[in-house]
């Protein structure tokens, strides 16, 4: 079983607040999430600076990588290293030469603000990709969905000190919630359970995410991008993710809840459990 290495060092700060609280005041040390700038470099390339929690940033690497199209298959990375760089964190990734040659000519100054999906697009081209519809993938009942959202608040370790970041939860049909990534960016905590599983050798078609966030755009977009054919979200999705879902084959559905949920896009994934009477 895969754990995220959140929060653990350098990913919590304690602050000395005042709290107030029903006419009391208190002085008292809260837990407050970092965030830090990553740099991320392509073959000594500068290409975007994103805040993110500083933790799991090779997951990140690599999911932001194959998530944003930078290159086809995980194989076209070669290698990703983490360094401090000052106040910041520097990834340099590796990559084959003619991935290098075609990201230098569509490359993107960007900074990008804490939970920013499309900062630094240039034509509308980039931000709503062509992709493949996808076929297959996995069958998830009912019970497996809501079992995976009563257990995804236990698997939050950072959340619970702070209260400030998103999730994003790997779910396999029988076995469960099997990996967990968390960050202040909902697309970083995505992009991070990406590579999380593409680095472990996963069947990125066996399984489905679970977001604490809303169903974006961008967050489709990334799961189709990949081979994810199955999202569900604890919060709304948007009239755009929901048509991108039904042109590219994703199974999305939002306002999951342990005894609720609404399928917005191809619904024949999510089976019912037997002896559900509801209609059908």
């Amino acid at each position: 079983m895969s754990e995220s290495a959140t929060g653990a060092p350098g990913t919590v700060a304690q602050i000395e607040v005042e709290r107030w609280r029903a006419g009391t005041l208190v002085h008292a040390v809260d837990q407050v999430a970092e965030e830090v700038p990553v740099a991320l470099v392509y073959e000594d390339v500068p290409h975007g600076v994103m805040l993110a929690t500083p933790a799991d940033l090779e997951d990140f690497a690599v999911g932001f990588t194959l998530s944003e199209g930078l290159v086809d298959r995980p194989e076209e990375i070669r290698g990703v290293v983490v360094r401090p760089a000052g106040e910041a964190i520097e990834v340099r990734l590796s990559v084959v030469w003619e991935r290098f040659t075609a990201l230098l000519e569509r490359r993107r100054r960007l900074t990008g603000r804490t939970g920013c999906g499309l900062c630094g697009v240039e034509t509308a081209a980039q931000a709503v990709r062509t992709l493949a519809p996808l076929t297959g993938g996995p069958s998830v009942s009912v019970r497996e969905l809501h079992a995976a959202i009563a257990a995804l608040g236990q698997r939050q370790p950072l959340n619970a000190l702070t209260g400030s970041v998103h999730a994003a939860a790997w779910v396999r049909p029988a076995t469960g919630i099997e990996t967990v990534r968390e960050d202040v960016g909902r697309h970083n905590a995505l992009d991070k359970l990406i590579g999380a599983q593409v680095r472990a050798g996963a069947d990125l078609a066996g399984g489905f995410v679970l977001l604490t966030s809303r169903a974006s755009f961008e967050m489709v977009q990334k799961c189709a991008a990949v081979g994810i054919s199955f999202v569900a979200a604890l919060s709304a999705p948007t009239a755009l993710a929901v048509r991108l879902a039904r042109q590219t084959g994703v199974t999305l559905i939002a306002f999951a809840r342990e005894q609720q949920h609404v399928v917005y896009a191809h619904a024949h994934r999510l089976r019912e459990d037997r002896g559900d009477n509801r209609p059908s």
